[in-house]
């Protein structure tokens, strides 16, 4: 499977949103993971200090599997993301998305994620900065 995500610096994560995804649905659910889904700050409340770069994006993959879900809008598991991210102490963090973003798709991650973030917009790619 392609990777899904790469670690730039110690505190930026680039994440493939459509891997992510996929991946999420091929993933095999166990209750625990399902509760997550429903209600992912259960999934998002931990926290690692990881000794190198590879852990910390596996670390965050293996999170992220847990709380995004197909179920939802895509702005929500954008929101959710940027939940994670932010309780990881990633600094910066771009989405590669599979297609740019309205203008009325980030106000909704905005009200969703009801904290201060810089939101910007390249092409397909979704860079968040805290």
């Amino acid at each position: 499977m392609p990777s899904t995500s790469t670690i730039e610096n110690n505190d930026s994560i680039s994440f493939n949103y459509s891997s992510l995804l996929l991946a999420s649905c091929k993933k095999k659910w166990r209750f625990v993971d399902a509760i997550y889904g429903v209600l992912p700050i259960f999934g998002v409340v931990t926290r690692k200090s990881a000794h190198n770069k590879l852990e910390t994006v596996d670390y965050f993959k293996e999170l992220a599997l847990q709380i995004i879900s197909t179920q939802v809008s895509d702005e929500m598991n954008i929101a959710r993301l940027l939940v994670l991210a932010e309780q990881q102490n990633i600094k910066h963090f771009t989405i590669q998305l599979p297609y740019s973003l309205s203008e009325h798709q980030i106000a909704l991650i905005y009200t969703e994620y009801r904290k201060p973030v810089s939101l910007h917009q390249e092409n397909d790619f979704l860079q968040v900065r805290f």
